[in-house]
């Protein structure tokens, strides 16, 4: 199990969930009412799934992919500590991962 924490875009909300092992953080984020679009499904084809990822977590992932990093330089109001929801698979040695949804994203549906 992982827990997640994930604190909205102002800062003033936080929801608290633990996750099973080899859950996708976006199918996690959506199923507990996080404003993550993920447009594309998981298939890295848009940036609609960024958070941004508490920089004391950061280093615990694996490193993003360059097509990932791609998609990041889409994905407004992208950090340094950005990633795609849809790229993270929690796992068991990941105990805790707090992520922050960005203050701006692209409604790719809406277009």
């Amino acid at each position: 199990m992982t827990r997640v924490t994930f604190i909205s875009a102002d800062g003033q909300d936080r929801t608290i969930v633990d996750a099973p092992a080899g859950e996708c953080l976006l199918d996690v984020a959506q199923a507990h009412g996080q404003p993550l679009e993920g447009t594309c499904e998981g298939q890295m084809a848009c940036s609609t799934c960024h958070v941004i990822v508490d920089p004391e977590d950061f280093g615990k992932l694996p490193q993003a992919s360059e097509s990932e990093e791609d998609m990041l330089d889409l994905a407004a109001g992208a950090t340094r500590t950005s990633r795609l929801s849809c790229q993270i698979r929690l796992e068991d040695w990941l105990e805790s991962l707090t992520v922050r949804m960005p203050q701006e994203s692209r409604n790719m549906q809406g277009v």
